[in-house]
């Protein structure tokens, strides 16, 4: 958490200055990862304003929620993920994520509870990776269209799958991971070109 603090403090001036994402990001980096994606880059661009401004709003209302939530975003769907202390705060995480423009859908996967552990979440970290390492290392699976992100054992897919068997083999190499007691999957099946 403290990592995404630093992170938005960082890309706030330059931001405020810049008025877009991609000068932040890089031109060379986001333009090869968004055009690499199959959201493209201009919806890239798109997802990665809506999850700044979610945490803008977040932290303008409330810091420690702020810390508690990680955002997803993919073709202005948000998933939430995290712990909080109270239910009113899922409704409040739910309501400022969906009071930025561009957010088509919320999906609210926070817990009431604490969170993580230092131990935990350095667990949390090393299933992310492996996770990753599995859906990079299997050719049946563009792995670049996909977000993982893990909470205490439990893993997050976000993004868009080529197609349902694409989808359930990154499932089943999610599940085969060392540690995961869970998958819950927020992705997407992409619309063919031709349907179009």
């Amino acid at each position: 958490m403290r990592s995404k603090l630093s992170l938005l403090f960082i890309l706030l001036p330059a931001l405020a200055m810049s008025g877009c994402v991609p000068v932040v990001l890089g031109a060379g980096g986001a333009a090869v990862v968004g055009a690499s994606q199959e959201r493209g880059l201009e919806q890239s661009v798109d997802d990665n304003e809506i999850a700044f401004e979610i945490n803008r709003k977040l932290l303008d209302k409330d810091g420690k929620l702020f810390s508690a939530v990680e955002t997803q975003v993919r073709k202005g769907r948000v998933v939430l993920i995290g712990y909080v202390k109270r239910p009113e705060d899922r409704i409040t995480a739910t309501r400022v994520a969906y009071s930025v423009s561009g957010v088509k859908d919320v999906f609210n996967e926070m817990q009431i509870g604490e969170g993580p552990t230092f131990n935990e979440a350095a667990k949390d970290k090393l299933i992310s990776t492996k996770v990753r390492s599995a859906l990079i290392g299997d050719k049946n699976i563009a792995s670049i269209n996909y977000d993982i992100e893990t909470l205490k054992g439990t893993v997050y897919l976000a993004g868009t799958a080529a197609s349902q068997a694409e989808l359930n083999r990154a499932i089943n190499q999610a599940r085969n991971v060392s540690g995961v007691r869970n998958v819950v999957s927020h992705v997407m099946i992409a619309v063919p070109k031709s349907a179009n």
